[in-house]
């Protein structure tokens, strides 16, 4: 009798054989999809072929941890189709292994894989991913207007006619900024003034300011003081609380601290909450995936051409996707908790894999 341990060292290789060519073939294919996306965008500028190639490199390494689970899932199908095709599965239930126990091969394997990912590789493909962007913001074209959270407060730049106006507040409190500062240059970024308040109300556009001292350019002779002043500016209440934080850029390990900052600040930590999920999630997420493959392949009744098998990847990938897609949505719409609607497909598809699991080990 074979022992068990070559068997399962024997799909192990096989599987990361199949993973490794699934990869390459997304790989290429993204990377020659974003290259003609990165030209489009470069084509004002002129930079060459280096730096959309370079450009399409750096962005591929933030998809394809987006593609992963559903590479994971053809790798299964494609696993199980050689195993099937070959009758090396015939061979391996005839040394005794169960249909449980092989499935439980790419399982674990699957598991190890995303617990890596998550913890070495993140902060290797946020730092891809920020760079593609710093790069990127560097030829955009809409750099007048920029917005951000960060350690300090809520930062706002928008360009004028006249100028440029630097905004900082302490924090949010719906419908309100607190602590403000407008900081008013010319078009030669030569202070103008500036704008204390205490509160500033942004329901819309023309924002309500309480409690304010205007500051001229001797702030120690002329200051100002008013109970109430009108300021315009390009943003309001809605612009400010869909300030879109790129989580493509923060690693699994500094998304705790980036909640905190939120919650200091208080803007919504809604989006960041459903990325920590996200992740911890990820590695059990590709373990579901080999779960719904493995079960699906060992319980086929047809045993046609690799089309099939193909047609079966694609369509379970795509409804996967929107599901899974339709889960979080509804987490991000309050209709679900967060943690609710990121670990509920995982677990639907884990209570349907389990009971499929049930099925076959018993062929």
């Amino acid at each position: 009798m074979i022992n068990s341990s070559i068997i399962n060292k024997y799909i192990a290789k096989d599987f990361l054989k199949i993973i490794l060519n699934t990869s390459l073939i997304f790989f290429c294919l993204t990377i020659i999809l974003n290259l003609f996306e990165e030209i489009n965008y470069f084509k004002d500028h002129d930079v060459g072929i280096l730096v959309p190639t370079f450009m399409a490199f750096l962005r591929v390494a933030g998809l394809i941890y987006n593609l992963f689970p559903f590479i994971i899932l053809i790798s299964t199908v494609f696993l199980f189709t050689k195993l099937i095709h070959s009758d090396e599965l015939t061979a391996i239930r005839s040394a005794g292994i169960s249909n449980f126990k092989i499935i439980l091969i790419p399982s674990f394997l699957a598991l190890w894989i995303g617990i890596l990912i998550i913890v070495v590789l993140s902060p290797v493909l946020s730092a891809f991913t920020e760079k593609y962007y710093n790069i990127k913001n560097e030829y955009t074209k809409n750099s007048d207007y920029l917005a951000a959270i960060t350690v300090n407060g809520i930062w706002i730049k928008e360009k004028k006619e006249n100028g440029t106006n630097i905004i900082r507040a302490s924090k949010m409190r719906s419908p309100e900024l607190l602590d403000v500062s407008i900081y008013q240059y010319d078009n030669n970024y030569i202070p103008v003034k500036r704008i204390e308040a205490e509160s500033a109300n942004i329901q819309s556009k023309i924002w309500k300011l309480k409690n304010v001292k205007v500051y001229g350019k001797d702030k120690n002779k002329n200051i100002e003081k008013i109970n109430e002043y009108a300021f315009v500016s390009a943003y309001d209440m809605n612009n400010i609380q869909s300030l879109y934080s790129n989580l493509e850029t923060i690693s699994f390990w500094n998304l705790k601290n980036l909640i905190k900052v939120y919650e200091l600040r208080g803007y919504s930590t809604k989006e960041v909450e459903i990325k920590f999920q996200t992740s911890i999630a990820f590695p059990f997420f590709l373990l579901s995936m080999v779960l719904l493959a493995g079960t699906s392949m060992l319980g086929a009744r047809f045993r046609g051409r690799y089309i099939g098998y193909v047609l079966f990847s694609i369509i379970t990938s795509i409804i996967v996707y929107f599901f899974n897609d339709f889960s979080k949505a509804l987490g991000d719409t309050d209709k679900l908790p967060i943690i609710l609607s990121v670990w509920m497909p995982i677990l639907i598809i884990f209570i349907l894999s389990s009971v499929a699991l049930i099925h076959v080990n018993q062929k």
